[in-house]
């Protein structure tokens, strides 16, 4: 079965930080750009971060510039997502998604074929 699975979500206080993985099962995320989502409370879904199959080309939303870093290590299959200056209101499910374009390597697209089940990111003192 092909999915994906997302962990390293927690409790942390504001300021903290947590380091998400995404991985694959059944398939391999390389040529896959890789997205982060997330979905608090009575909230829609926010696009986070996403970085191509290359690697080369990242975007963020303005709501977590400077402060969430997306990276991916092909040679451990594993796409990462740095939380740094965590405030309550990064608090949500956190979710990863894969999407493949084969003539698309260096950019993010909107399209996604593999989601994860989430993990969920509470900011809290």
């Amino acid at each position: 079965q092909l999915q994906l699975v997302e962990s390293g979500g927690g409790l942390v206080q504001p300021g903290g930080s947590l380091r998400l993985s995404c991985v694959a099962a059944g398939f391999t995320l390389n040529h896959y750009h890789i997205g982060w989502f997330r979905q608090a409370p009575g909230k829609g879904r926010e696009e986070v971060s996403c970085i191509s199959a290359t690697g080369t080309n990242t975007n963020y939303a303005d709501s977590v510039k400077g402060r969430f870093t997306i990276s991916r290590d092909d040679a451990k299959d594993v796409v990462t997502l740095q939380l740094n200056s965590l405030k309550p209101e990064d608090t949500a499910v956190y979710y990863c998604a894969a999407g493949f374009f084969p003539t698309m390597q260096n950019i993010c697209i909107n399209t996604y074929d593999y989601w994860g089940q989430g993990t969920q990111v509470t900011v809290s003192s």
